[in-house]
């Protein structure tokens, strides 16, 4: 899973969370979450459970899809 900048900065600002308090909540460093936010860092598949759990939505809303579904 690729972590989506913008949707977990929405996800996060929808929630009134500070980096702060996301850091107390899920562990991960405020200064890495503010690199993810900005599309300059990366997260593991597990910390993207652990914010989609934070912020309650399911990690497929704060992640890219790596494998696009083909079209007709």
């Amino acid at each position: 899973m690729r972590p989506h900048a913008y949707a977990i900065r929405a996800a996060r600002k929808a929630c009134n969370l500070s980096l702060d308090r996301v850091q107390e909540l899920t562990g991960i460093d405020k200064g890495h979450l503010s690199k993810v936010e900005n599309g300059k860092a990366r997260l593991s598949d597990a910390n993207i459970h652990k914010l989609a759990e934070v912020y309650g939505v399911p990690p497929t809303a704060i992640t890219h899809d790596d494998h696009p579904k083909e079209r007709p």
